[in-house]
C-alpha cells in the first residue's frame, strides 16, 4: 500500500510518501532520506520498501522531500528547514506509532542531513545505514556537482540551477551554510556502532578516499561495494547495498 499524506507544522508543509502493509501492530519505522536532487518518489526508496514490506508486514517506511525538492513548495533551500523536516518527520513517526523502532536509511545529501541532525540533537535512531553519504557536503557540491561558471554566478551573488532527478534553484548563502557546516568536524565516535555507510569503490560523486578517511576516523562500519558508482544504478550493486542494510538493521 502506497499513500501521500502532507505534515503542516509550523508554517512548513512536508510532503511525504508512506509504504505499508497495515497501519496497526506495527514493529519498526523506516524513514528514507533522499539526496540532492532527489524526491520522495524516487526508485531506490520504491524499490527497498516493496522488498522490505513483502517479508515483514509490521515495517512501515516513509519518505519525504527535503525543502525545495519534488513538488516542495519552497523556493529557499536552507539547512535550517531540512532540519526542521526531519524532525518533523520523527515527531509524526513517534506520535503514530509509538514505541517503535525507528530507523534511518540515508543517501547522499539525506546522508549528509542526517549525520548534521543527530550531532546537534542526538541519535533518535535504533540503527542508520547511509549510502554513499555526502560526509564532504560542500566540496561535493563546488567540485562535482557545478561547473565552473555555475561557481562564479553563485560569487557573483546569482542563483543556479544543479541536481539529478529534479534541479534545485541555488544561491550564495546555502553554500556558505554547508561550507560552514562541515560535519567531517565533528566526531562520532560515541554513535559509530548504530551507523553503517555503504560506499561504491567508483563513486564519481563523493569520493570513496574521503568516505574511507571519515569511517576509519569514527570507527564506522563501511561495506565497499566494488564497481559501484554513486547512484548504484546497476541492480546487482543495489542488491548487494540493501543486502547489508538489511543485516545492518536486523530485519
Amino acid at each position: 500500500m502506497e499513500r501521500y499524506f502532507n505534515i503542516n507544522e509550523a508554517k512548513h508543509s512536508i510532503k511525504c510518501k508512506l509504504y505499508a502493509e497495515r497501519f496497526n501492530d506495527i514493529h519498526s519505522v523506516i524513514i528514507f532520506c533522499h539526496g540532492f536532487g532527489g524526491h520522495k518518489d524516487n526508485n531506490a526508496a520504491y524499490n527497498f520498501a516493496q522488498k522490505t514490506i513483502k517479508k515483514h508486514k509490521d515495517i512501515v517506511l516513509i519518505t519525504f522531500n527535503w525543502p525545495c525538492h519534488g513538488d516542495d513548495v519552497k523556493k529557499k533551500l536552507r539547512l535550517e528547514d531540512c532540519d526542521m523536516y526531519l524532525h518533523f518527520v520523527l515527531k509524526y513517526v513517534q506520535e503514530i506509532w509509538k514505541d517503535v523502532n525507528v530507523y534511518c536509511y540515508g543517501t547522499s545529501f539525506g546522508g549528509y542531513l542526517t549525520l548534521k541532525y543527530i550531532k546537534e540533537h542526538g541519535n533518535p535512531f535504533k540503527k542508520i545505514a547511509l549510502r554513499s553519504p555526502a560526509v564532504c557536503m560542500y566540496d561535493v557540491l563546488k567540485n562535482r556537482i557545478l561547473s565552473n561558471d555555475d561557481w562564479d554566478r553563485l560569487q557573483g551573488n546569482k542563483e543556479v540551477s544543479a541536481g539529478f532527478d529534479k534541479k534545485i534553484f541555488i544561491d550564495k548563502q546555502y553554500v556558505e551554510q554547508l561550507k560552514h557546516n562541515d560535519i567531517t568536524q565533528y566526531d562520532y565516535i560515541d554513535l559509530c556502532e548504530d551507523i553503517l555507510f555503504i560506499h561504491g569503490s567508483e563513486d564519481e560523486i563523493v569520493p570513496f578516499e574521503t568516505v574511507y578517511d571519515f569511517s576509519n576516523d569514527n570507527i564506522i562500519e563501511l561495506v565497499v561495494i566494488e564497481g559501484a558508482e554513486h547512484r548504484f544504478r546497476n541492480v546487482d550493486h543495489m542488491n548487494q547495498a540493501n543486502e547489508a542494510i538489511w543485516k545492518f538493521f536486523g530485519i
